[in-house]
Formats: structure tokens, sequence, C-alpha cells
């Protein structure tokens, strides 16, 4: 009796530019998912804090580093952060394609510029997959507050994207639409990836009530600390609710890093909040989880911008596994993930959002409710568990498509 013939391991190529593997969580959980699958995965990422070795293999996984220019600043430091990530990119795609070979290349966002290594790629026979993870157009204009001649590059490449991608995965349903309308993808070729938590690492512990520095209550922010991300409003609401609204029996912890934290800690102290607020810098999971388990609410301050209404953002997924009631202004992506887990103030309403935390602050019932609620959305629909399936069914899609000869 003839053997039938062994299929062929498949191969990945991931390309990310803006952290580090394994630090981001996203790019870490759908590469190991892969690897328990069969695949064969490298990736391509830059050094950063904690993770400057250039090669190594950790649970599978091949990872491959470079260096990077300092954080961009204005289009020249824009142009040389990009083309210096390109260059190590590409020669590194090489190194890769020698030492291990792959079949695909999976391209992290952002910037939108990957597709020029999948194009070159896909000459020679190899598939392009498109991780969208942010909508750089809109991103560039949350920054920038202007459509100008950058903004219509960032449309102009993201268009690009598109056009390369043999498959493309969205991380929510506005993303999808994005895919669709603006890129002109095939609705069969767009799969919702959600960065679903690990409910594994996001373990429920007792609190930690030094966390509180000796008030009654803590409010709890975990993310990037960076200019998009309303941390500004949020100092303002602490000084709302704190000078306006006479609660000095409220702590704040927030906790990341990022390129504003500075300016924030001084912004913290102008407005006479400083002893209200502790910053703990980029800090290991550990101290997170103490931090975040001991919160009796937790907070999403992102401004309101066609950004931020369109993208899901993964710490409202880690608040939800973990039980925390949520504040967070009403924006579209942010209220279909919490649903019922969450209080909306209005739309960059920062008088509002301080009123929400009071409000929830007082009402023990209401944070039990929500925090029982979001916990279930996340066991029963939202952890990762329920996307890696979404995943493997994108790569099948992937390898369906015939390469081009």
């Amino acid at each position: 009796m003839r053997e039938e013939p062994k299929q062929r391991q498949r191969r990945v190529l991931m390309i990310v530019e803006n952290l580090p593997s394994p630090f981001d969580r996203r790019v870490w959980q759908e590469a190991t998912t892969l690897q328990r699958a069969g695949y064969q995965v490298a990736i391509i990422c830059p050094i950063g804090e904690g993770y400057e070795q250039r090669e190594e293999r950790i649970d599978g996984v091949w990872i491959y580093r470079h260096a990077l220019p300092l954080e961009a600043d204005g289009a020249l430091g824009y142009a040389l952060e990009y083309g210096s990530a390109l260059f190590w990119e590409f020669y590194l795609s090489l190194k890769v394609l020698f030492r291990h070979g792959f079949d695909v290349i999976h391209a992290c966002n952002p910037p939108d510029t990957i597709f020029l290594i999948g194009g070159f790629f896909k000459l020679f026979g190899k598939r392009f997959l498109f991780d969208h993870h942010d909508i750089n157009p809109e991103l560039y204009e949350a920054k920038f507050n202007r459509r100008d001649v950058f903004y219509r590059l960032m449309l102009l490449l993201e268009r690009w994207t598109f056009r390369t991608a043999d498959v493309s995965i969205a991380t929510n349903e506005s993303y999808r639409e994005i895919a669709i309308s603006r890129g002109g993808m095939n609705p069969e070729r767009v799969f919702v990836v959600r960065s679903g938590p690990d409910v594994s690492r996001l373990k429920r512990l007792p609190p930690v009530p030094s966390w509180k520095n000796g008030r009654r209550y803590l409010v709890g922010y975990v993310g990037v600390i960076g200019k998009q991300e309303g941390i500004d409003h949020l100092l303002r609401a602490v000084r709302h609710l704190v000078a306006d609204l006479g609660r000095e029996d409220v702590h704040f912890v927030i906790v990341g890093g990022g390129t504003e934290l500075d300016s924030l800690k001084a912004m913290a102290g102008e407005l006479d909040v400083g002893s209200f607020v502790t910053f703990t810098g980029r800090v290991p999971d550990k101290t997170l989880l103490e931090a975040l388990n001991t919160a009796d609410i937790c907070v999403n301050p992102d401004i309101a911008n066609a950004m931020n209404d369109k993208s899901t953002m993964n710490k409202i997924m880690e608040y939800m596994a973990l039980g925390k009631p949520i504040v967070q202004y009403d924006l579209t992506e942010g209220r279909r993930s919490a649903l019922d887990a969450s209080w909306y103030a209005k739309p960059n309403d920062i008088e509002d959002f301080a009123l929400k935390i009071r409000q929830l602050l007082d009402d023990p019932h209401a944070r039990e409710r929500m925090g029982a609620f979001g916990m279930a959305r996340i066991e029963n629909e939202l952890a990762w568990d329920y996307e890696a399936p979404k995943l493997l069914a994108s790569y099948d899609c992937v390898f369906e498509t015939k390469a081009p000869t």
C-alpha cells in the first residue's frame, strides 16, 4: 500500500515594527497559536527595553530583532524611522529566507510600508497577509490634527497595502469595513480576529492595599503613555474630582511607559494632583496585576476622534477579564467591546468623565454587576481561545490562494 506524501510544514514570517516580541501581546499570541498548530514561525521586530538580544528562540518561535532610531517626531523623523526599519526588515527577511524559509509574510502595521517587502517576495511565489492593527490615516490626523499631503500619503500607502494582501485580518468590525470599502478587499478574504486577552495570564489576585496610598478607593489605568491616549484628560478629571467635587478619598494609578511619561508627571504637579496619582512607568506583569486587582474601577480616557472611535483598545479587554467596571468616553468600538461592563461619559467632556467616576465609586452594586458582566463576556465570548480558530481560518484561506508564478 503506497503511503500518502507528507504535507510540508507551513512556514510564516511575521514582521512588526512598533513593539518588540514577545512584549507585543497580540503578535505573540498569534505567533504561539500558529506554532502550536504546527506552523514554523519567525518574527522580525525592533529591540526594546528588556528585549535587546538580536536573535533568540522562545517557545519554538524564532525572533530576529533590529535597532531603530529614537521614536519619530515630525516628517523627517518618521522618514528616518520608517526607512531604517524597512532596511532592516528586508535584510532580516533574507536571512530568515535562507536560514528557515517562509511561505507567508504576516505584516503587522503601523506603518503601512511593509507591503513593499511583501510585494517583492510575492514575485517569488510567497503570499502576503496584512494584520491591520491601526488605521494610520486616522492616527496621523489624531496626532497632528490636520489632513494634509501626509494624510493623503497615509491613505495611498493603506490602499497599496490592501491591494498587495492576499488576505487581511481586522481587529474589529470597523476595521473590516475599512478593508472592504477603502481598501477594496474581497469581503471573503477579510477576517475579524479580535485582540482577545489570554485569561491564563490575567489572573485575579487579592488586593494590595498599599496601592491606595491610604485612601479608600483606587482607580486604575493601564496602557501606553503617549500623546493620543487621553491621559491629559484623565489628569484634568482627577483635578475636577478632587478640587471641585471634593473627593479626596480616591487615588489613581497609571500603569505603563511611553514618550509622554515625564511631561504628564509634570502636568499632574501643575494641576496640584500629584499626590493623588501614582505613575508606575513600565512594570512587569506581576506589578500590573497587583495594581489592577486592587482597583475599584478602571478607566479608558481615549479622546473621541476618528481613530479611537473605530479602534478596539486592549486595556478594555484586560479590565473586563479582571472583573473591573469601566468608565470611558462613548466611542463606537469601546461600547461594542464593553457593553454593560462600562459607563459612558459624553465624548471629550472631562467634567462628565469625573462625575461618572464619582457616581460609580458610590454605587457598589453597579460595580459588582458590571464587573461580573465583563468577566463573563470575556470568558464566554472574547477571550483569545475564541479568536485563535479565526486566525487559523485566515491562514487556511491564505494557503488556498494560488501563489503567483
